[in-house]
């Protein structure tokens, strides 16, 4: 079975309490998605939170994935760039699977919905996400179609001694 991918669903208590979860899911199952376990959902909340406001002001457009019974199982946000010599382009954040679903080919799934996604939106030409480095997440995205753009290293400190690579990828369009 596949996922079902919608651009812009309504913001509902059981899509926002879904994507909470997958977050949390994702997080401590080791996932780089801006957290590293334990954390709660209470943790994750406020920064949900930060992207359903980019969304209100017309900044960001969630993609979810569901699953063959409704839940909530993947999710990118879309995130327009705002510097004017830069709206050419949109940055891929929170990108995401859960670890349930991991290893049937929803990632690439959802990398494709985010692609066909961005290629409706006028002007974007490119998409660009980062990405930890130590956990060969680079090579997924290269086998998606992304390329290496850049690397700042020891930029993500995950815990004391533990320093990764941010990984810059881009995604041409045109």
């Amino acid at each position: 079975m596949s996922l079902t991918f919608e651009l812009d669903p309504a913001i509902t208590p059981a899509l926002r309490e879904g994507v909470l979860t997958l977050w949390a899911d994702v997080s401590n199952a080791g996932g780089s998605v801006g957290f590293v376990p334990p954390v709660a959902v209470d943790d994750i909340r406020p920064e949900l939170v930060k992207h359903f406001v980019a969304m209100a002001e017309g900044r960001t457009r969630l993609l979810v994935g569901r699953d063959e019974e409704g839940a909530v199982a993947a999710t990118a946000f879309l995130t327009f760039n705002m510097h004017r010599l830069m709206r050419h382009w949109l940055w891929l954040y929170t990108v995401m699977v859960h670890p349930r679903h991991q290893g049937r080919g929803y990632g690439r799934d959802l990398l494709a919905a985010a692609e066909e996604s961005a290629r409706t939106l006028d002007g974007i030409e490119a998409i660009r996400l980062t990405c930890r480095g130590g956990i060969g997440l680079e090579h997924f995205y290269g086998s998606c179609g992304y390329k290496e753009v850049g690397r700042v290293p020891g930029a993500i400190r995950v815990a004391p001694g533990d320093d990764r690579d941010d990984i810059f990828m881009l995604l041409p369009l045109t």
